[in-house]
């Protein structure tokens, strides 16, 4: 069990979509000291960087949240760099906390780690099961092999390194960049865009036919908190809903709460990813109470609401 109450606690990526809803659950939990470094001052990517970092923080946890990702589009024009960047820094910022004497490591995987085939729902022991989908593959793999380096420092060294796996999420605040956003927040500033322009159809990849599972930000951050409190196995854990819904559903969802009434057209050119992806979440039930609590509905009018508003200010203030 870790005592979060006074706690110093550092969060990569602190200041991101992530890692602002983990930062505010930190204080709720009593973590009154959180330190976010910023990528400008800190370079995590080399040991130099992560031992600055490590000595002004001083921190007790470490909960890291950093990595360079994206969509599909952004997985297929960077497959080196995604490779490289997320695993150097999961690499050296472990490596270095365990020498600093950090208490306890919170490592944040990828669903994108998971085997193209897996079985649904994923379960943690179908992670070896093969190879992930070869469009993220890189990013994936690079996350897996800092759950590999957790389970080696624990067994060697009796470092309390844990690893989490969160599904696809979203919630306000997401990013929206188009060039980089995921499926949620793309689909949602297609269909508003498409709506106040007037136009008569949107384009989306895919044949629509792929499944994916979405968990609402703010319950990933509260799986992230109650596993950094209470759960110290070298077990991977899957961080979830438990349901999915095909990629043709979700667009057909967001065009009506967004007001779009346009033409659905689907570019059968470009591609599906993962078959399928929805997880077996009963061992974060079972080894530290949680279960996401949003309805999937609430979850998109509340980051559709927010998308909405946030634009309004922007084009308010450009005048």
């Amino acid at each position: 069990m870790t005592e979060l109450q006074g706690r110093r606690v550092m969060v990569t990526g602190g200041a991101g979509f992530l890692g602002r809803a983990v930062v505010k659950r930190l204080a709720a939990a009593g973590a009154t000291e959180v330190f976010v470094p910023r990528s400008a001052e800190y370079d995590l990517r080399t040991a130099d960087g992560v031992r600055a970092v490590l000595a002004d923080g001083r921190p007790e946890v470490v909960i890291h949240l950093a990595a360079v990702v994206g969509g599909i589009g952004a997985n297929r024009e960077n497959p080196g760099r995604f490779f490289y960047e997320n695993a150097a820094m999961g690499i050296e910022l472990m490596e270095q906390a365990r020498l600093a004497g950090v208490a306890k490591f919170v490592q944040i995987g990828t669903v994108c780690s998971y085997p193209k085939f897996t079985p649904v729902p994923f379960r943690e022991d179908d992670l070896w099961g093969g190879y992930p989908e070869e469009t993220n593959a890189p990013y994936g793999l690079a996350k897996k092999m800092l759950l590999v380096q957790g389970q080696a420092y624990r067994a060697q060294y009796g470092f309390d390194v844990i690893h989490l796996i969160p599904v696809n999420l979203y919630g306000p605040g997401d990013n929206f960049d188009p060039a980089s956003s995921h499926v949620i927040p793309a689909l949602i500033k297609k269909a508003i865009d498409a709506r106040d322009a007037g136009a008569d159809h949107i384009e989306v990849w895919g044949t629509g036919s792929a499944s994916r599972e979405f968990l609402y930000v703010d319950d990933a951050a509260e799986g992230i908190v109650l596993a950094a409190e209470r759960y110290d196995g070298d077990e991977p854990v899957n961080l979830g809903v438990g349901r999915e819904i095909a990629i043709r559903d979700l667009v057909q969802l967001i065009v009506r709460l967004t007001g779009f009434d346009g033409e659905i057209r689907w570019d059968a050119t470009k591609p599906d990813g993962q078959p399928r992806r929805a997880l077996d979440t009963s061992r974060a039930r079972d080894r530290f109470g949680f279960e996401a609590t949003t309805s999937f509905g609430d979850g998109l009018r509340a980051t559709i609401d927010w998308y909405e508003t946030t634009r309004r200010r922007a084009s308010s203030g450009a005048r």
